[in-house]
């Protein structure tokens, strides 16, 4: 699949390439418009110029179909996950997993927000958490806590045995926090900023 998916992406770049030259051409006027009438005539009269054309006009319209098939194949195959259960396939969507590890983490003091990428593969289940985390919270406890958290969470959630791989990235240090979060102690919280660069600054 990754050769034929190779191969339709080369034929499809040529010939954007090749009428994107044709019309470089027109518009510089480095073909005139008797060479193109008699390339046409040539064309008209040669039938294995014919041949070869219909040939490479079948092959462009079934390329054209087939990117459009393996492109839309990929992306409804990333929309949902899928399982067999006793009585019949279930299917979950991959939007309602990002919703459900956004509410998940919601008790954590350390991340004041983290939007959450999911998609499925042979692989696995794959999990890109992109977080806001306050500056006084120690980054590598609370991102491992975090990893933890969501990975049980999407497990007992979909009671699947795949693997499930989350990668943690964080966006942005936040040094205040709203009303009604928790805070550190001032001394809990230099002694956090000395690790952190620029003090913990954002």
């Amino acid at each position: 699949m990754r050769l034929i998916r190779s191969l339709v992406i080369i034929m499809h770049t040529l010939l954007f390439v090749i009428i994107g030259g044709v019309c470089l051409l027109l518009s510089l006027n480095l073909l005139s418009s008797d060479e193109l009438a008699n390339a046409i005539n040539y064309i008209y009269t040669d039938p294995n110029v014919q041949l070869a054309l219909g040939v490479a006009g079948g092959m462009f319209i079934l390329i054209g179909l087939l990117l459009a098939y393996i492109n839309l194949g990929r992306l409804q195959g990333e929309k949902t996950i899928a399982f067999e259960n006793p009585e019949g396939q279930v299917t979950v969507s991959l939007s309602a997993i990002e919703d459900f590890i956004k509410k998940s983490v919601r008790h954590l003091s350390e991340v004041k927000e983290l939007r959450a990428d999911v998609t499925a593969s042979k692989k696995g289940i794959n999990i890109v958490c992109r977080a806001t985390i306050f500056a006084d919270s120690n980054i590598p406890e609370t991102t491992e806590r975090l990893q933890n958290i969501v990975k049980s969470k999407v497990r007992d959630m979909l009671g699947v045995e795949e693997t499930i791989n989350i990668k943690i990235h964080v966006t942005k240090i936040s040094s205040t926090r709203g009303k009604g979060e928790v805070q550190q102690t001032p001394k809990e919280n230099a002694e956090t900023s000395r690790r952190l660069p620029l003090g913990g600054l954002e």
